[in-house]
């Protein structure tokens, strides 16, 4: 890894737009799908996955036979991190509100779930079970009433659905499950096909197309975000162990190539001891040659003078994951304002976090940080705000409003309160 001053470095990583042909490609995908529903779904299940799907949604029978294909241990940790995970996330809860004000005049907002969200989970290698129920048990804590999840096939030229993805759905809730994948899947959310109905919001990670896709339909379905490589930045002082800082960035590295591990340091000595960790366990690594590029191309070591200045560089680079590995972590809490998780002390590894601690895994890439969070509750209700102004009240404010209307040049919404004004205010007394 490279090792150098924190003020030379700059995380230069293009924002993901695709390629012409990529887009063309999305497109063309979205409006067959929009055109011909179930039967492009099908046509693209055997172009794209090699496999012919006759029925699209998965029965219920092959979500219980998925039990008998997972071992108990993984069962047990799928349901403890649904426990803690959905703990997490019935804190964020908010209610609807009236405010009545001495005139009569009541103003309130009224929250409600989305009807229905689509999930959509990546199948094969990029299996992640975790993804599910980070997903939708924020969806089911918000009380959205319909959870359907669109999934590829686990391995191409066979139908089945890769076993944890389907018990870890069950697991979370969603029992409407259907066989579809890519882009194809993305637009039978968006705008409906025979066999799946129009969901109201997408979410869920993929692959560029998927992301592609997902940015192609937003207006008319909304969207979670369009999500970036990972990363993962560790400010550590000299009492930080090199064996745990090194296995935490590399449990970053091995997500992607473009994927980028940065140690932030006060300390010379812990930054070879992490270099050469890191080179030592790459080698242990079953993904070493996806870590070792990443390493490579998006690692690096930054050296700083004091904790102040790392923490401003921290700020700076607005990371996924933040690791505070210091004497007195919670010291420099308040201090850190970009950062999508914060993870203090040396027992708070990062995958903590994904898979198990409760908060949720789903996170703001590429900067985002400085304006956006974590994926929540919020992000699967919506809010309608509630106006009733006493007679009391328009009549003591009508003028104002007016005066805003002619500033404005909107005649007729002066009328509206003018007309109201002249027939009740004559009828004062």
């Amino acid at each position: 890894m490279r090792i150098m001053p924190a003020s030379k470095f700059s995380l230069k990583r293009e924002v993901e737009y695709g390629s012409p042909e990529q887009n063309e490609s999305v497109r063309r995908i979205i409006e067959e799908v929009r055109r011909d529903g179930d039967a492009a779904l099908r046509r693209f299940a055997q172009q794209f996955d090699g496999v012919r799907v006759d029925e699209l949604r998965v029965t219920k029978e092959e979500i219980e036979a998925a039990y008998n294909e997972v071992d108990e241990e993984f069962l047990s940790a799928i349901r403890a991190a649904a426990v803690n995970i959905r703990k997490f996330h019935e804190k964020q809860m908010r209610s609807s509100w009236m405010d009545l004000q001495a005139d009569g005049t009541i103003l309130g907002q009224v929250i409600r779930p989305l009807r229905r969200v689509g999930l959509y989970v990546p199948g094969g290698k990029a299996a992640y079970p975790s993804s599910v129920l980070m997903n939708a048990i924020p969806a089911q804590v918000a009380g959205v009433p319909e959870i359907v999840m669109v999934t590829p096939p686990a391995t191409a030229g066979a139908v089945g659905i890769n076993p944890h993805i389907l018990v870890a759905a069950a697991e979370a809730g969603v029992g409407e499950i259907y066989r579809v994948g890519g882009a194809q899947a993305v637009a039978a959310l968006a705008y409906g096909t025979e066999s799946i109905r129009a969901a109201d919001k997408i979410v869920g990670p993929g692959n560029i197309y998927v992301a592609l896709a997902k940015r192609y339909v937003f207006g008319a379905v909304d969207i979670d975000s369009i999500a970036g490589p990972s990363e993962i930045v560790v400010l550590a002082d000299d009492s930080a162990d090199p064996a745990y800082v090194a296995a935490d960035l590399l449990s970053q590295a091995e997500h992607d190539e473009m994927a980028s591990a940065i140690l932030i340091t006060t300390s010379e000595p812990l930054a070879e001891a992490v270099r050469a960790e890191v080179e030592r366990q790459l080698n242990e690594l079953p993904r070493r040659e996806i870590a070792a590029r990443s390493i490579r191309d998006y690692g690096a070591i930054l050296t700083v003078s004091d904790l102040e200045e790392g923490i401003d560089a921290v700020n700076r680079l607005a990371p996924e994951h933040l690791e505070i590995i210091v004497r007195e972590p919670f010291q420099y809490l308040s201090r850190i304002e970009n950062a999508g998780a914060i993870f203090l002390g040396p027992y708070s590894s990062e995958p903590v976090g994904d898979y198990f601690a409760g908060p949720n895994h789903v996170l703001p890439t590429n900067g985002t940080a400085r304006f956006s969070s974590p994926l929540n509750v919020d992000d699967f209700i919506k809010k309608s705000s509630v106006i009733y102004y006493s007679k009391e009240a328009l009549l003591r404010d009508g003028g104002q409003i007016i005066s805003l209307a002619r500033h404005e040049g909107l005649d007729a919404h002066a009328r509206a309160i003018q007309i109201r004004l002249e027939k009740e205010g004559n009828t004062r007394g």
